[in-house]
């Protein structure tokens, strides 16, 4: 999974994420809505002009990260979840 998610972020340079906010969900799981910017490595294209905002969902089991859920689109996590913003 890890490797996918590298290889991926392989056609941008200069990736920033900036949390705005952590939710405690609950015992086990923490939701962190944040938003990116980055450049298209061929375009040059910032991708904050196209809205880039997710989060990802923690899972903690034992002081651990058991788990991570990564959400491209914020309203999705929301919606998956449950919540509203």
């Amino acid at each position: 999974m890890a490797e996918g998610f590298r290889s991926s972020m392989g056609v941008f340079r200069d990736v920033h994420a900036e949390v705005e906010q952590y939710r405690e969900l609950d015992a086990e799981r923490v939701l962190v809505l944040e938003s990116r910017r980055a450049r298209g490595n061929a375009s040059g294209l910032e991708l904050r002009r196209m809205r880039s905002e997710g989060a990802v969902l923690f899972y903690v089991r034992d002081g651990r990260v058991a788990r991570l859920v990564f959400y491209w689109d914020r309203d999705r996590a929301l919606a998956d979840l449950g919540l509203k913003e």
